[in-house]
């Protein structure tokens, strides 16, 4: 019997976090590489602390992105998030390039050839999963925390609020009863500030963005609702602490609300299924409840280097299901091709649309006309409603 009554915790990180410095510069250079060649390999890491951006990783490309390409690209995503700061900034930081050529071996793996298909460039299991708690369709205590830091990066990227800098972090609590939230019973925002904006007036402009991201009636309690409980924080970013590529992957999935198959997203180009697949799984999810066939929906792929096909498609409903579990993975695997390539064609996947991808969730945006986060549509509704 399933637990229906519980509290759940997810917590979200912002662009100026340091991992998501990281995985911002990553996914800019990896959208360089796609601007200049659709089909470009990349896997791309970074590494930022105390004024300094390390980035590692192999490609294939155009030889004209050079190591003096990337480092203006880097830049300009430290740029972009807003870091001017004596401890890190895009202008003063030192920059080192360790990217190589990608592997022969991985590559004859991957490139299809003769009368073989397009192989997956890793091996791994991949997770997409959708629900009814939100608009979204996503588990409500990830989406809210995700939509407080947006909005404090709004206000201050428009300069509404200058007393923000740009590390931040959110968690939220909810009250599930009978298996739906309620309402917070905790939240938890801490972000970097000036010296002087601190505080009850740093408290009651937090709030302010809370209360309106939250459904009415749904605030904690005043005694559970913590503003940098440490009392300041002025020190931050990659000055206070290291930041790397991937090491955000629940805050980037779902929360936790739902398993994540361990493979990081930022930095990797498509024929990664640790990236593609995933997006995959979540657009196949998402369409599941979309047509009303399931409150939650789960579905694992896994795959093995260079092989083009999935080696399995299983699909959970958790008993809130109108239609059988397995009919619906064997739909997908006679409907869908989920081959690596058959992916990246079917979303798109093969443009200069990463960069956005890397602070708050790869899902439960909006698609957009530039082609990004297209695995959010829900354009399979109307097919699978005619086949059940």
């Amino acid at each position: 019997m399933s637990i229906k009554n519980y509290l759940f915790t997810s917590e979200s990180v912002s662009e100026g976090h340091p991992d998501k410095v990281a995985d911002r510069i990553s996914d800019s250079i990896l959208d360089k590489y796609m601007e200049e060649d659709p089909h470009s390999r990349v896997a791309v890491e970074t590494m930022v602390t105390t004024n300094r951006i390390i980035i590692a990783g192999e490609v294939r490309g155009p030889q004209s992105i050079t190591a003096d390409v990337l480092e203006k690209v880097a830049r300009q995503a430290v740029r972009d998030i807003g870091y001017e700061q004596p401890g890190f900034h895009w202008k003063d930081a030192e920059f080192t390039s360790y990217v190589h050529p990608q592997s022969e071996d991985i590559a004859i793996g991957v490139d299809a050839s003769h009368n073989k298909d397009e192989g997956a460039g890793d091996q791994g299991i991949m997770f997409g999963y959708a629900c009814t708690e939100t608009d979204g369709l996503m588990p409500a205590p990830i989406q809210y925390a995700h939509e407080i830091l947006r909005s404090m990066a709004r206000d201050r990227h428009s300069g509404k609020a200058p007393g923000l800098e740009p590390d931040s972090k959110s968690q939220v609590s909810l009250q599930y009863k009978d298996g739906k939230p309620v309402r917070a019973t905790s939240i938890v925002v801490s972000t970097q500030h000036k010296p002087d904006f601190t505080g009850s007036e740093l408290r009651e402009y937090i709030r302010g963005h809370v209360q309106e991201v939250l459904p009415e009636g749904w605030m904690c309690p005043e005694e559970e609702f913590y503003v940098n409980p440490t009392g300041q924080f002025v020190v931050g970013g990659p000055d206070g602490d290291t930041g790397l590529t991937g090491r955000k992957i629940i805050v980037d999935t779902y929360g936790g609300a739902a398993p994540h198959g361990g493979g990081a997203f930022s930095g990797k180009d498509p024929t990664k299924v640790d990236r593609s697949a995933a997006y995959m799984a979540r657009y196949l999810a998402k369409n599941v409840v979309a047509a009303g066939m399931s409150e939650n929906c789960l579905i694992q792929l896994s795959y093995a280097i260079g092989v083009s096909k999935p080696l399995s498609v299983d699909v959970n409903l958790f008993n809130t299901g109108q239609v059988d579990e397995e009919k619906l993975a064997k739909l997908f695997v006679e409907m869908i091709d989920l081959g690596p390539r058959a992916i990246r064609e079917r979303l798109g996947l093969n443009r200069p649309i990463y960069a956005q991808t890397a602070a708050y969730g790869h899902f439960g945006r909006q698609p957009r006309e530039d082609g990004s986060f297209s695995w959010e549509k829900t354009d399979l509704v109307d097919t699978l409603k005619a086949q059940f």
